[in-house]
């Protein structure tokens, strides 16, 4: 099934087109210019535009050139009469796909269309392909040396080979949707489409139509028909970050496409068939949200069937630096960047709440305040002393004369550290400059 745009001046071709088409399960949009065409496809995207070439106001030829003056990328079908083969042969050599002649019959339409549909997929393909290359050559590659990560890789690759759900936790900033990424290229379905989606990022009241598409006219201002994410992935991956922020009756939308593998787009009654793999993540902790009743808990299950955690910056200290390196390799455009041992040292010694985010922001500070001269140093990250100085204790602390309750400050350091640190035991046993072992005595202490 397609979706075409019809753009024809004369009504009753473009309305006998458009029975040809939805009696074989095409969805139809209708232009009767080309300039009211050009301003439906650049809302929405178009499997086939099939365009008479002689219009008034912009005819077919001006609106496909002016699309790929846009690098609007959509296979075109021109429709034309005997005296204007030519200017459609021209168009072919141009990148158009075919051309049919009047009058033409419905089996001469069809097969024209089913065979665009193929040229159709190969350019949404291929403009997929080119976002990730983008993606990989602007930062997207994941950098590591430590050994957390390097399981975090090694469960990544071991989950790629199922097509079950996949839940990755991690805090803001520790690369999560790269994660992502790299389990959907290693996957059978790496050729296909990953579609990223931030659920927080995305208004209340649009949450259902962005992930499942809606009919026209099913709220004020759905003036067209439009797929959603489910229908887009479909075949590869969608990718819902900050899935704890999903409304609760999008939840239960959600619950029963992933069960059912059917999306009903709002204001629609057809059930919809999808294939697409779920990744979701995560920076907030689903159980508790479970318990508190605000994410479903059958979903919470359903969503949780490969976990993967991506443990913090401040738990994988070895690899501060060579993401920092990384980083100022792609900030340096390629001017040779160096960090100075005291740089180093500095970067290794700061807590990182930001995670890789705050670290990649960082270098590229550093690198405007560096000067050019191809070194940061220590002197440069000054600013990082400055943000760390509230982790440590003052030296000139001063007993008060009424004595203090020492106990109740252990158990309130413990509490908090706890607290900031998602209830990691050896990072908050970091915070407060203890060996995991202490800090468990510690708790025991406070237990009883």
């Amino acid at each position: 099934m397609a979706n075409v745009l019809i753009v024809e001046d004369e009504e009753r071709m473009r309305h006998l087109i458009a029975m040809m088409l939805k009696d074989h399960g095409h969805q139809i949009a209708e232009a009767s210019d080309g300039e009211a065409a050009l301003t439906m496809i650049e809302e929405n995207p178009y499997d086939i535009v099939i365009t008479d070439i002689k219009m008034p106001v912009m005819d077919g030829m001006e609106l496909f050139r002016t699309l790929r003056e846009k690098d609007i990328q959509c296979p075109f079908i021109f429709i034309t009469a005997f005296a204007t083969i030519e200017s459609a042969v021209e168009a072919m050599r141009d990148g158009a796909v075919d051309y049919i002649t009047k009058p033409f019959e419905e089996e001469r339409l069809l097969l024209t269309v089913e065979r665009t549909l193929g040229v159709s997929q190969i350019i949404e393909e291929n403009r997929e392909l080119k976002e990730q290359l983008q993606s990989v050559g602007g930062g997207g590659e994941i950098v590591y040396k430590s050994e957390p990560m390097a399981e975090v890789i090694r469960l990544a690759g071991n989950v790629a080979e199922r097509d079950s759900a996949v839940l990755i936790e991690g805090e803001s900033g520790t690369g999560k949707e790269l994660i992502a990424r790299y389990i959907h290229q290693v996957s059978p379905r790496g050729s296909r489409r990953f579609v990223p989606v931030n659920c927080a990022a995305i208004s209340m009241n649009l949450v259902e139509s962005e992930l499942f598409g809606h009919e026209k006219g099913a709220f004020t201002g759905a003036d067209r028909q439009k797929k959603g994410k489910f229908e887009y992935a479909a075949g590869g991956t969608l990718f819902l970050d900050e899935i704890g922020d999903l409304p609760e009756n999008a939840q239960a939308k959600l619950l029963r496409t992933l069960e059912e593998k059917v999306v009903q787009r709002v204001g629609g009654n057809s059930q919809i068939p999808v294939d697409a793999r779920i990744i979701c993540a995560t920076n907030r902790d689903l159980a508790k949200l479970v318990e508190r009743g605000e994410f479903r808990q059958d979903l919470y299950y359903r969503i949780n069937v490969l976990p993967v955690r991506i443990p913090p910056l401040r738990e994988r200290i070895e690899d501060v630096v060579p993401i920092a390196n990384y980083a100022l390799k792609q900030l340096g455009e390629g001017k040779p960047i160096k960090l100075s041992e005291g740089a180093s040292r500095l970067l290794k010694s700061y807590n990182w709440p930001g995670n890789v985010r705050e670290l990649v922001n960082a270098m590229e500070r550093a690198l405007i305040l560096e000067k050019g001269q191809g070194v940061v140093t220590a002197e440069a990250l000054s600013f990082i002393r400055k943000c760390g100085d509230n982790q440590e204790a003052p030296d000139n602390f001063e007993l008060p004369p009424s004595g203090v309750n020492l106990e109740a400050i252990e158990a309130d350091m413990v509490r908090q550290a706890l607290e900031l640190t998602n209830h990691n035991q050896t990072a908050a046993a970091k915070l407060l400059g203890l060996t995991r072992a202490k800090f468990r005595v510690l708790m025991k202490q406070i237990e009883k």
